[in-house]
């Protein structure tokens, strides 16, 4: 059997004015969703356990069958992995990112989006004054990167409270620098790599040119690399693929032993490759049994508070993913197809959120429901909920008839 897993992240919202007081899914004109959620059944996912934040890296785990609680720490290692960074004992990776400080002010947590040129010079020139035996740095892309940091004693002296620095833009700096286990260490690394930055020379370029300047580092995410069973080992003889731009997503793939497809084009906000995306989907699912697709547009569009372009980038993954899912689904007709966000994103509050999201299973021995419509709200009618979302994945997966 064949299962395609699509993942259009963020689509879940909340009643918004802009729309008459009904939400994106019950606006936009999304056709191939409804044929979906007429043939097959609706339901709730709960993506997030309780007492761990509402995170990407941490939903995907759920939707593949993994436990957060029992596999994950924080992004940083799954950032690591994708990166192809080997952790040795006692090795912590955090997520780095080059911010903008001013006055005391973290006043731009991605540096001006600091292109990867540039901030692979300073990550080489960071490497060059402050590595050593216990501290090394790596280039991600923009101004995103990982720090790995030994301690003997691993996670337990390195589990400082660390925010991410998008949630405290314009905040003072001082306010929120890392507390507890470790704080002290972590505090002199992002000074002294402030000391370094703050008059290299492309930064001096880049104030010149009146763009932001990546004058010091911020740690956050960090975890210790999980141990994770194969996706192979768990579904035996399934070969596997995931398309995603996401970092942590991909990372999480790569280590459960899933084929990642690197697809640039695809994160180019708001002119996203859906077409690209489509396609490249289906020529994986040619060759591959399982392929997940992971789509930020609604998610990124949620993210800035962009109503409009939420509905509009609803309707374009409608039209080309759900759209070239049910053309797969008609031709290849042993499959099963998985629609489900990561997480909520409600515009009006430009974050993730912990409900339970909205998601559809159809193909085939799935049996039909009554409920005709995706949205929020008709999914809350469904009696099909997960509240341990990890679960959900042996119910796709196992081939039995679901009534």
């Amino acid at each position: 059997m064949k299962y395609l897993v699509i993942i259009p992240d963020g689509i879940g919202d909340q009643p918004n004015e802009a729309l008459g007081g009904k939400t994106p899914l019950e606006v936009a004109r999304i056709p191939n969703l409804s044929y979906f959620a007429k043939m097959g059944k609706i339901g709730t996912l709960r993506t997030i356990p309780d007492k761990m934040e509402p995170a990407p890296h941490v939903a995907f785990a759920s939707l593949l069958g993994y436990d957060p609680k029992q596999y994950l720490s924080g992004p940083g290692p799954l950032e690591a992995a994708n990166l192809e960074v080997k952790l040795e004992e006692n090795e912590i990776a955090f997520q780095m990112n080059f911010i903008t400080e001013s006055e005391g002010i973290l006043a731009d947590a991605t540096a001006g989006r600091i292109a990867a040129r540039e901030s692979k010079a300073l990550i080489n020139f960071l490497n060059k004054k402050l590595a050593s035996d216990f501290v090394r740095f790596f280039p991600g892309s923009g101004s995103r990167h990982i720090a790995v940091i030994k301690d003997a004693r691993g996670i337990k002296a390195l589990s400082a409270e660390c925010p991410d620095p998008e949630t405290i833009v314009s905040k003072p700096i001082d306010q929120h620098l890392p507390k507890g286990p470790g704080e002290d260490m972590l505090k002199k690394l992002i000074y002294d790599a402030k000391s370094l930055l703050q008059d290299h020379e492309i930064n001096q370029v880049r104030i010149d040119l009146g763009e932001n300047p990546a004058n010091m580092i911020w740690l956050y995410g960090q975890g210790c690399m999980p141990n994770l069973p194969k996706f192979s080992t768990r579904f035996p003889g399934l070969a596997g693929a995931c398309i995603s731009t996401h970092e942590a997503v991909k990372g999480f793939s790569r280590l459960i032993g899933l084929t990642v497809v690197e697809f640039s084009s695809i994160h180019a906000f708001p002119d996203f490759d859906y077409e690209g995306q489509a396609d490249t989907m289906l020529e994986l699912a040619k060759e591959k049994d399982f392929v997940c697709v992971h789509i930020r547009a609604c998610d990124e569009a949620a993210k800035v508070g962009d109503i409009k372009q939420k509905v509009l980038s609803l309707e374009a993954i409608d039209h080309y993913l759900i759209g070239a899912a049910k053309t797969f689904s008609e031709t290849e007709k042993d499959v099963r197809i998985l629609i489900a966000p990561l997480l909520n994103t409600p515009t009006q509050l430009k974050v993730h959120t912990r409900e339970s999201v909205p998601f559809i299973l159809a193909g085939k021995n799935i049996m039909r429901d009554e409920i005709e419509f995706f949205n929020e709200a008709t999914a809350q009618l469904s009696a099909l909920r997960f509240k341990e979302g990890w679960k959900l994945i042996d119910h796709v997966m196992s081939g039995k008839d679901i009534n």
